[in-house]
């Protein structure tokens, strides 16, 4: 009785461990389309607030880093893909952060 129950507990720890490794991998495995996407949005309402000339080099590091993942994506590398374009958002976002602050300042 005993042994029969160390064998379902294992089982079970065993079949939740299994599941829980495909959900990490399947997630990883999926190319980073919404990533890419709110990377490519935010550069662009980067560029309408005015970005380019208040925060170009910012601006300049969102485009490069949306251009690494890109590249990336084209090779496979999901996980890479996904880092650049989070970090293109991220940059694109301080830019227009940077803008609207330098247009807030000229407002007044």
């Amino acid at each position: 009785m005993r042994l029969n129950l160390f064998k379902s507990v294992r089982f079970l720890f065993a079949s939740v461990f299994a599941t829980l490794l495909l959900l990490v991998v399947s997630c990883q495995a999926a190319p980073p389309v919404q990533e890419m996407s709110d990377a490519r949005q935010a550069i662009a309402v980067a560029r309408e607030a005015g970005a380019v000339r208040f925060a170009g080099a910012v601006l300049k590091d969102a485009e490069m880093s949306l251009e690494s993942a890109q590249h990336e994506l084209a090779e496979g590398s999901f996980s890479l893909a996904r880092r650049d374009a989070m970090r293109a958002r991220n940059k694109a976002l301080a830019a227009l952060s940077i803008a609207e602050r330098a247009m807030a300042q000229r407002a007044k």
